[in-house]
């Protein structure tokens, strides 16, 4: 859990949504980050060298041939390594995930390929002109710690924290309309932003002030019975509704598997309030 200490520390970014609620990501420090970069660095030398091994009999045989193919393989390794897993992996490198953090969005939501690769192809001026001086120097006078690369990208890196799905999602009491295959197959068809933001707001909605948490599931109700074509049921409230969609996008194979925590949609909020 992100204590208060840690929150002063490494510092917040506020991302208000057109509900007016206001969700707070706890900004990562530099020295988390470098010690992710290095983890990161560890597995990128290692498979360089593994790859630079497997290739050395074309180099012997072939000098100009071997050279050209090794710098090819390593700009492809240095580069493709954490374009590739920021992509696939929600903003997570292995260095990221070892240090709970992760690349989001300064809106919130979860980056892209434009993203990962617009941040990372900037890292040479970032070690400009050694060691990462400029990239640092940028992060440290920046609002939200942010080098070049994500100020280029619109990126932030923020800290992780494990959130525990609600009672409510694992004991929703409408199994009729969880059973309902309509319904359940309409929920898989929402958006990967949808599902975001009702599992966010699930996750979350103890964080909320009253007011706040009103007027957040009052818009995501009429929103997903829009999204889904389908009239809530009367007598569901809208934040009742809105955990039974959650309820659907977890994993539905038998009733256990209800209860175990969805993975997560974006980096975790630490707190909540209504302006």
């Amino acid at each position: 859990m992100t204590t208060a200490s840690d929150t002063l520390l490494d510092g917040t970014h506020t991302v208000l949504t057109p509900e007016y609620v206001e969700f707070r990501f706890t900004l990562a420090g530099l020295y988390s980050r470098f010690l992710a970069w290095l983890v990161d660095g560890l597995i990128v030398a290692a498979l360089t060298l593994t790859i630079m091994l497997a290739l050395s009999v074309v180099m012997m045989a072939f000098p100009g041939f071997g050279s050209a193919l090794l710098a090819v393989v390593f700009f492809l390794v240095e580069w493709g390594y954490s374009i590739f897993l920021e992509t696939v992996w929600s903003g997570r490198t292995v260095g990221k995930r070892v240090l709970s953090l992760r690349v989001i969005q300064e809106s919130g939501v979860r980056i892209g390929f434009y993203h990962a690769a617009l941040r990372n192809l900037t890292r040479p001026v970032d070690r400009l002109p050694l060691f990462y001086l400029v990239g640092g120097v940028t992060a440290l006078v920046s609002g939200s710690h942010q080098r070049l690369g994500d100020l280029l990208a619109g990126t932030i890196v923020v800290r992780e924290r494990r959130l525990k799905v609600p009672s409510a999602l694992g004991a929703s009491g409408e199994e009729g309309l969880l059973a309902d295959p309509l319904f359940v197959s309409r929920v898989k068809r929402l958006s990967t932003e949808e599902r975001e933001l009702v599992l966010s707001a699930a996750l979350r909605r103890e964080e909320l002030r009253l007011e706040a948490r009103l007027r957040l599931f009052s818009a995501l109700g009429a929103r997903l019975q829009d999204a889904l074509a389908m009239e809530k049921p009367a007598h569901l409230s809208d934040e009742k509704w809105t955990l039974l969609v959650a309820a659907a996008l977890l994993p539905s194979n038998d009733g256990a598997s209800r209860s175990r925590p969805p993975r997560r949609p974006t980096a975790s909020a630490t707190s909540a309030s209504s302006r």
